[in-house]
């Protein structure tokens, strides 16, 4: 059991796959039982929220520091622009909402979102950093929500019985 439990933190820390992918694995017969509701989600919340501070404090120089290098240079000025430009229309259309919709975009489990992309995202538009990780763990917590009750199935019964 030992091992699902390492499986699930990891795979949390994972970009593009983070807790969207860990909590069905952990609530699946692979590798063994499936892991309990709650401990599932700690485990998955809190591997999904290691990379944060990380990524909001050095993405930025990374990207900076290799936006003029040989091979990486014109992939990192592309990502800089990208998420400034990004941002900057983020920042527009939500204007006194932005943390809000930082936690949208992160508890929404949609393919490019979750706390990567939304810490990323947070680092270019120099947001607080307090309230951004608020916004990103609340959108980590909906987001895993939503793929626990997909996960149990609950999104197809609901179909089947409104249909």
């Amino acid at each position: 059991m030992l091992v699902k439990y390492l499986l699930v933190f990891f795979v949390s820390m994972v970009p593009l796959i983070e807790l969207r992918g860990s909590v069905p694995i952990g609530l699946s017969n692979l590798f063994g039982s499936p892991i309990d509701v709650l401990p599932l989600y700690i485990i998955c919340i809190l591997g999904n929220m290691l990379p944060v501070p990380f990524i909001f404090f050095f993405a930025r120089k990374i990207l900076v520091w290799g936006s003029n290098k040989k091979f990486i240079g014109k992939f990192f000025r592309f990502c800089l622009e990208k998420g400034e430009k990004g941002g900057k229309k983020l920042q527009e259309k939500a204007g006194r909402g932005l943390y809000f919709a930082l936690f949208l975009f992160v508890g929404i489990p949609l393919p490019g979102t979750g706390a990567w992309t939304g810490t990323l995202a947070a680092s270019l538009l120099d947001m607080d950093f307090k309230k951004s990780s608020i916004a990103i763990m609340a959108g980590v917590v909906l987001a895993g929500i939503i793929m626990g009750l997909a996960s149990m199935g609950v999104f197809g019964a609901l179909g089947a019985i409104l249909s």
